[in-house]
């Protein structure tokens, strides 16, 4: 069913949050700003709890359960991040946490979920892609009668991602633009609703990977419908449209940027090098948008959503090759 998402909901989930999750830099890029002619921002979820902005939705719907909706347990899918952030809030409640992960889902990743929920987590990984892995894990909820946790799709995940925004605002209430990751649009809308609240006119751009054109199609159309995606270094931004989101991301965004695998390289590569910063493929995507011309920034305040910076070796190594020339 619809549901809204207020400031209201963003601000309260804000206030629960403190202390539980860290409130990252927004750093001035002089690099972005040469490049761009206007000034940039970046938004460092990467240096976020868990390594990604996850933690914020995470926790403030797992501790929004009811004393018997925790005895029950959760289960969710994830492509790596928000299960870190269930699996530390499963930890802390002492609730049992069922967390599927697709295929793609890398390595690191799996690790970092097992270590964060110790005996409270169990992985399951189902299928190559975030959908397949998603349709089961619903299955599964209803099997063996646990509380299903959407990773976007659920009014406190996007509260408490909308926390993103809040603090970006805050920390620079002059912003033009704002470009963020869309792949559920948990954290879009999110981010969105706390800019536009704050600072009415405010554009936010979503920015996906080519390799999935799930948002294009549902934005085309009109409706959600099922595509076909690829593997893409932006693996945390796998998976369809969410028809909740939609109406949303057709009045609310001013439009979307589609990012290739090479200029996403380009986007680690260039955090890496200019801002010494870990960063994944979903946490660069912004970034590379602009290196690759998406978006025109002259004579604008804009802030780039650096969504997470959980990446492993392989992936890194790769894609600092190929984005060698960026620099």
């Amino acid at each position: 069913m619809p549901y809204e998402v207020s400031i209201t909901d963003i601000l309260l989930a804000a206030r629960f949050l403190k202390n539980r999750t860290r409130r990252t830099p927004l750093e001035f890029s002089p690099a972005l700003s040469m490049i761009t002619g206007g000034k940039v921002w970046l938004k460092l979820e990467n240096q976020q709890v868990a390594g990604s902005f996850k933690p914020r939705g995470a926790f403030n719907r797992m501790f929004a359960m009811t004393e018997e909706e925790r005895q029950k347990g959760v289960i969710t899918c994830s492509s790596g991040n928000h299960a870190q952030g269930i699996a530390m809030a499963a930890r802390e409640l002492r609730t049992k946490a069922v967390i599927c992960v697709p295929g793609q889902c890398p390595q690191v990743k799996r690790e970092a979920i097992l270590e964060k929920g110790g005996d409270f987590v169990e992985l399951r990984v189902i299928g190559t892609y975030y959908d397949e892995a998603e349709i089961e894990s619903m299955k599964m909820a209803e099997e063996e009668k646990l509380i299903f946790i959407s990773a976007f799709d659920d009014p406190y995940v996007s509260a408490g991602q909308g926390t993103v925004g809040l603090e970006m605002l805050e920390d620079e209430p002059e912003l033009d633009v704002i470009l963020c990751q869309i792949s559920g649009a948990g954290l879009i809308r999110g981010v969105a609703t706390a800019a536009k609240a704050l600072r009415p006119g405010i554009a936010v751009w979503g920015v996906h990977a080519k390799a999935n054109p799930a948002w294009p199609e549902a934005v085309k159309k009109g409706e959600v419908r099922m595509v076909n995606e690829e593997v893409s270094l932006a693996d945390a931004l796998g998976g369809g449209a969410c028809q909740n989101h939609l109406d949303f991301v057709l009045n609310e965004l001013e439009g979307l940027l589609a990012v290739s695998e090479e200029d996403i390289a380009k986007g680690i590569r260039f955090m890496f090098e200019k801002h010494h910063q870990l960063v994944e493929g979903a946490g660069a995507i912004g970034v590379a948008a602009v290196l690759a011309g998406e978006i025109d920034l002259k004579d604008k305040r804009a802030g780039i959503v650096v969504s997470g910076g959980n990446i492993g070796e392989e992936k890194l190594l790769a894609a600092l090759q190929i984005g060698r020339q960026v620099i």
